[in-house]
């Protein structure tokens, strides 16, 4: 069972993906000869050839495009973004398109897509290469959005992703692509994408994120229970379907939530899953539904980066102040 990174698990479930189904191939810039920007597709050209791992030009919305004249023909792209900040000019395709297709068809045609892109901050880039706008993508109908916070989940989930007939946007947190390693088999099991994970049971505070800020929400989880504070933890996982049942069921159980991701504030996800949590869960809240995010801000560079993205002490102080407020 090999041990590996997120980004290796990434190369693990395409390699799998490809070696069994002949009809999923790749394509993006600079990820077949040159393995990638991130190295996420490193030796699939070598492997697999010129006719499974395609570079494409440098334009975002041709790869799109092509992704999905290939998808309605019955293949299986997996289309790579560099980073998401790049794959506004593929805009049009996605939401005129790409996400309307089987309802366009009545069902004639699907289009089970993948679009691959790197995202979020917390590696000193500039404003292009740090975007977390994820929420842009959940309000599509049509598209499913996946965001995976380990090497585990992120073979699963993108062989779920890959199986699934429907398009999907598969962001992988850069900044945890190498942060921790996982025992992951190549087993070709795929995780559900409608489905939350807990992480960690707990019966005083519910803690829910996504992506990298699984690490941060963690690292207060563990101080949070030197304090004797029981924190259960959620990976939403899948913020489009969102999966609200076992928030739900969490926050019946602990009265209190704070909801912690990197995006902006205003309209992110995170909003709603509090506004969701007003309609059905009201009666069981014991204290406001907290909030711990980034600002409406563009990404600031460097050194005002850190400042911008939510810290393990933020999420302690709006822990305190639930538990206090209850």
């Amino acid at each position: 069972m090999p041990t590996i990174t997120l980004v290796e698990a990434v190369t693990q479930a395409l390699a799998h993906a490809l070696e069994n189904d002949p009809d999923v191939l790749l394509l993006g810039e600079d990820i077949a000869k040159n393995g990638g920007v991130f190295r996420a597709t490193e030796h699939l050209y070598q492997r697999f050839g010129e006719e499974r791992v395609l570079d494409t030009p440098l334009a975002e919305s041709m790869i799109a495009g092509l992704a999905l004249g290939m998808a309605v023909q019955g293949l299986k792209p997996v289309a790579e973004f560099q980073f998401l900040g790049f794959i506004y000019p593929a805009f049009d395709q996605i939401i005129n398109h790409i996400g309307r297709m089987r309802n366009r068809t009545r069902g004639r045609l699907s289009c089970p897509l993948v679009m691959r892109a790197p995202y979020g901050g917390g590696i000193h880039a500039p404003e292009h290469h740090s975007e977390s706008t994820e929420a842009l993508f959940a309000h599509l109908p049509g598209i499913k959005v996946v965001i995976p916070s380990s090497p585990a989940r992120a073979y699963g989930l993108l062989l779920g992703a890959i199986r699934d007939p429907d398009p999907v946007l598969f962001l992988e947190p850069k900044r945890i692509y190498r942060l921790v390693k996982q025992d992951v088999p190549d087993d070709g099991q795929a995780l559900p994408l409608e489905k939350s994970f807990i992480l960690r049971e707990g019966s005083d505070i519910t803690l829910v994120s996504w992506g990298a800020m699984l690490h941060e929400t963690q690292q207060a989880a563990d101080t949070l229970a030197k304090q004797g504070v029981q924190a259960e933890i959620i990976d939403v996982a899948t913020i489009k379907p969102l999966d609200m049942e076992t928030i739900l069921q969490s926050v019946e159980k602990t009265g209190r939530c704070v909801i912690i991701h990197e995006a902006a504030r205003t309209c992110g996800v995170g909003a709603e899953i509090a506004a969701q949590l007003a309609e059905k869960a009201l009666y069981f809240l014991q204290a406001p539904v907290a909030r711990v995010t980034g600002f409406d801000t563009v990404m600031p560079y460097f050194q005002l980066e850190k400042r911008y993205m939510p810290s393990t002490q933020r999420i302690l102080n709006a822990v305190a102040k639930t538990m206090e407020s209850s």
